[in-house]
């Protein structure tokens, strides 16, 4: 488990951000203070017509780039998302193409079935949160797949649903391991020195303005540094899907375990 990720499994989104925004601008403010009793304001200001053009290029440049992980990172979190609608979708799929089947190997089907979902919604998931899959899961999937290679079709009917059940099933477990992966992999460490160095770089050139009043200079500089530590909380979030309190619930599953303990 990486560093973002153990923060967002240990801490409540609420106080991580509040303590993201909280350093940030303590950071602001301690560097406002520092760059003001170090370099006069007087010197401050021959740079200004300088530092304009400079810090607006640096804005744009960090804009950019934060903007650009905001959308991947998003578009990360809606696929991990859909692709965990599509395997309970396969899975509910799978049962309802052993309709044909003989009922003895239906019955047995739907009882390994039914405890394969429910070790993903009770064992799985939770520690999906910490990046790790489950080997209950692992071994009631086992179980599912030697059920269907002793299977043996007798009619037609019979061999055009097992072929579908089979590749639909395959399909599901494909979904699961796509759903570790995404469990456990996020921003690269080098992109996240990047965004955090970009932002401190950033705040730190507010610093230089020659302003005589103090106060807007302080709010002003703390407000861009809030901005900024807001923008990588969001970024932190959807990193990791299924951990902390922004992520996918193990919903979709849950109307297949119903479906399948209601047996309708």
């Amino acid at each position: 488990m990486t560093f973002i990720q153990l923060l967002l499994y240990k801490v409540p989104s609420f106080f991580l951000a509040l303590g993201i925004v909280g350093v940030a601008i303590l950071l602001a403010v301690g560097g406002l203070c520092l760059i003001r009793s170090f370099m006069p304001t007087h010197q401050r200001k021959l740079h200004n017509d300088v530092a304009g053009p400079i810090f607006a290029t640096i804005g744009v440049i960090y804009a950019v780039l934060l903007a650009f992980m905001v959308v991947i990172v998003w578009e990360n979190f809606h696929s991990a998302r859909n692709d965990v609608a599509k395997e309970a979708n396969y899975l509910a799929a799978v049962y309802r193409d052993t309709t044909p089947f003989a009922p003895a190997f239906r019955a047995q089907f739907k009882t390994e079935l039914k405890e394969y979902v429910n070790d993903i919604v009770n064992d799985e998931w939770p520690l999906l949160a910490r990046g790790e899959r489950s080997e209950k899961v692992q071994a009631a999937q086992g179980r599912l797949w030697n059920l269907f290679s002793r299977y043996q079709p007798q009619t037609e009917t019979q061999k055009v649903f097992f072929a579908e059940s089979v590749k639909k099933f395959n399909e599901a477990c494909e979904l699961r391991r796509m759903r570790l992966v995404d469990a456990h992999s996020g921003i690269h460490p080098v992109l996240w020195f990047v965004l955090i160095a970009g932002g401190l770089i950033t705040i730190a050139f507010s610093f230089f303005f020659g302003t005589e009043n103090f106060g807007p200079h302080l709010w002003m500089s703390s407000l861009l540094a809030a901005l900024i530590a807001l923008a990588l909380f969001t970024i932190m979030t959807l990193d990791y899907p299924f951990t902390g309190d922004v992520s996918i619930k193990s919903d979709s599953f849950k109307l297949i375990l119903q479906t399948l303990i209601s047996g309708k």
